[in-house]
């Protein structure tokens, strides 16, 4: 049996950093794909398929809940029962493991005696190949899943059925029962580590990674931010958009998609806000990968890459699966074959803030030469932008670029090309400012499209223009005017209709006008965009794409990578006064 769908808002993410569960709240494992965020699914239930881990009161007469344990990704399912209170601490082991996967789920009765109801039915390529055969052997589960090996060990008790391995427990108040789900590219030969021992390991390693934010302003979703970004990054520095794909933005309209790969922006984005916490390492690992993949490719960078830096397939129907409701499952994306000029430029930034924090080395200067080279050869030529449309010669990638040499130019002046990328940035500002200023003085998309347009924001926040610039204070007044709804701000006006008529709020974009308001010392304004964004989460504190401000829901993939990154840029800087 599939579970039945819930809202966005209601989903929590166990990660690792090289893959991530997500869980609903009847403590359904609905997703998870091994061993890489990219693979095949073995639990496919949020896309409507076969293949779920479900830990749940056999009561179903119960209120469900949750919360992180703070500054982690360590998830508590809590059900409140008719008799007593039940609770699922879970967790993906840590340090998580290139061709291992461990999922630490401990089961205890918080008050009263608990009885539970435990479905193991993992099903590989999407759903399509169930569990071969499982057989006991000394207390643990043995069986392969297509061609993962799996190991099940703390229910000796479990029957096979043609749901997979299900049981009923029996826990006396104030016990616990720890269940260990391992799932490997590889025969599970050596014997299994304690859950004890991969308990304190995987509690250590959230300690140590995550930091403290003390004194950033609402430290807890701070810190949660923080956590989630860990989660997303994998081993080699590679950080993913979201954990999910096809999860719809609008119902029935075409716009959903696979956001399990590493995109150069969203990367870069979140390699800016984790600058400003200094000597930081998860910092460093992006950084170190976003070079890499600069001198491998140069001025050919493609927009995204899978974690192990290859090219991304293009886009594919999974007409297999029924999907969430509204949207249509796909794998791959299109963006592969894009040029997005702005990633060369928020490259750049990404280096420059590295230099900043006095972490240059000899690779990453060579990496910003053939970053500036390319900008040099390709400004002029269109692209998709930002947003990923119709190629155009738009004025964001292009004043991003600009930031992106102003900003490099000044981390060593004396460099004898500092010179002239500060030019190359001016030849850029000019040219733009001819073709891309509106009649009311702000800034627009491109020279055929005179629309407002939020990511027009960044550009000034980035520092390729005095705060005070008047392009720069027109476009915030505007994007303010015309692009916000209710405290929450959209990306640009699709048609006449209302903005909520046509696509959620961004939540990306409120953290933007929340930092732009800051650079133009509006402090309170500043604060009342990022309390707002702030709150378009659910219980588990988790921000997808995009906002529906009629019905407040969450809309598009889950986590998203990005509004957790300007969340936690914005935290600090409002810190900072």
């Amino acid at each position: 049996m599939i579970p039945t769908p819930s809202v966005l808002r209601e989903y929590a993410l166990l990660a690792d950093g090289q893959r991530g569960a997500v869980i609903g709240p009847r403590g359904e494992i609905v997703w998870l794909c091994v061993p890489r965020w990219d693979s095949e699914s073995v639990f496919a239930g949020l896309l409507g398929g076969e293949g779920q881990y479900t830990v749940r009161p056999a009561d179903r007469w119960f209120v469900p809940g949750g919360f992180y344990e703070e500054g982690s990704l360590i998830w508590r399912s809590r059900w409140r029962c008719s008799e007593g209170t039940v609770e699922c601490r879970e967790a993906m082991a840590m340090p998580g493991l290139p061709d291992r996967v461990v999922l630490l789920r401990r089961v205890l009765a918080v008050e009263g005696d608990a009885e539970v109801e435990v479905i193991l039915d993992p099903r590989a390529d999407f759903g399509r190949r169930p569990m071969h055969e499982p057989s006991r052997e000394g207390g643990h589960w043995l069986s392969t899943v297509g061609d993962l090996h799996l190991r099940w060990s703390g229910c000796p008790e479990a029957r096979p059925s043609g749901k997979g391995l299900t049981a009923r427990l029996k826990i006396p108040a104030g016990e616990f029962r720890d269940l260990v789900l391992e799932l490997a590219e590889r025969p599970l030969n050596e014997p299994p580590t304690q859950p004890h021992q991969l308990w304190e390991a995987t509690e250590h390693r959230w300690r140590a990674e995550v930091p403290r934010l003390d004194g950033f302003v609402g430290t807890r979703d701070a810190r949660q931010a923080y956590a989630v970004l860990r989660g997303l990054t994998n081993s080699r520095g590679a950080m993913v958009a979201a954990a999910t794909t096809s999860l719809p933005e609008r119902a029935r309209t075409g716009r959903n998609y696979d956001y399990r790969y590493c995109w150069i922006r969203d990367q870069c984005f979140t390699g800016q806000a984790l600058s400003v916490l200094g000597d930081d390492p998860l910092f460093d690992a992006q950084v170190d990968w976003i070079t890499e993949r600069v001198l491998a490719d140069g001025a050919r960078l493609r927009p995204v890459y899978t974690g192990t830096g290859e090219v991304v397939p293009g886009e594919q129907g999974l007409d297999r699966l029924p999907g969430y409701p509204g949207g249509r499952p796909k794998v791959g994306n299109s963006a592969t074959e894009q040029f997005q000029l702005d990633a060369l430029g928020e490259a750049l930034l990404l280096l420059a803030s590295a230099g900043r924090n006095g972490r240059f080395d000899n690779t990453r200067r060579e990496a910003v030469s053939v970053l500036v080279d390319a900008i040099g050869n390709r400004w002029t030529e269109p692209d998709t932008g930002v947003w990923e449309t119709a190629d155009d010669t738009w004025a964001h990638s292009r004043l991003i670029c600009a930031a992106g040499l102003r900003a490099v130019a000044a981390i060593e002046p004396g460099r004898g090309e500092s010179a002239d990328w500060s030019s190359l940035a001016d030849t850029i500002v000019a040219h733009t400012g001819r073709h891309c200023v509106h009649p009311t003085g702000r800034w627009q998309r491109s020279p055929g499209d005179s629309r407002v347009d939020a990511a027009l924001l960044l550009p000034g926040i980035r520092g390729v223009l005095p705060a005070d610039d008047p392009r720069t204070v027109a476009t915030l007044d505007a994007v303010r005017g015309q692009l916000t709804e209710d405290g929450y701000v959209y990306r640009f006006r699709h048609d006449e209709r209302p903005l909520h008529a046509a696509e959620g709020a961004f939540l990306m974009c409120g953290f933007i006008t929340a930092l732009a308001c800051l650079r133009r010392g509006e402090h309170e304004e500043a604060m009342g965009w990022f309390e707002r964004s702030r709150s378009a989460c659910g219980p588990p504190g988790l921000y997808s794409e995009e906002y529906d401000v009629v019905q407040r829901q969450l809309r598009g993939n889950l986590p998203q990578a990005f509004v957790h990154s300007f969340l936690l840029e914005t935290s600090y800087h409002l810190s900072q006064g």
